[in-house]
């Protein structure tokens, strides 16, 4: 584990109880044992996140460089999206 270093934290009780259940219950050898593993799963959380958050930053970026939007016509879009379908329908049911 390397160079541990103690500290003191002040918690709620409903937060005590269930570190002590898990503690009683033999799913942890210890309450530091229960902050440990809560802390790595926290750890691991944040990191996700800020993958995420790049992530999202980077398409919004892609986005804004790849030039204006083009306009359409929303009318159009469905007229064409039903005729697809109608048709995707008319195979299946000759099928």
């Amino acid at each position: 584990m390397g160079k541990v270093q103690k500290i003191s934290i002040a918690l709620p009780k409903t937060m005590t109880d269930m570190v002590n259940k898990a503690v009683k219950s033999g799913q942890y050898a210890s309450v530091s044992e229960v902050v440990r593993d809560a802390l790595r799963d926290w750890g691991q959380y944040e990191k996700a996140k800020a993958e995420a958050l790049a992530t999202m930053r980077a398409q919004i970026l892609d986005g804004i460089n790849s030039g204006p939007g083009e306009e359409w016509d929303a009318a159009k879009l469905k007229a064409e999206l039903h005729a697809e379908f109608a048709l995707k329908t008319k195979l299946r049911k000759s099928a």
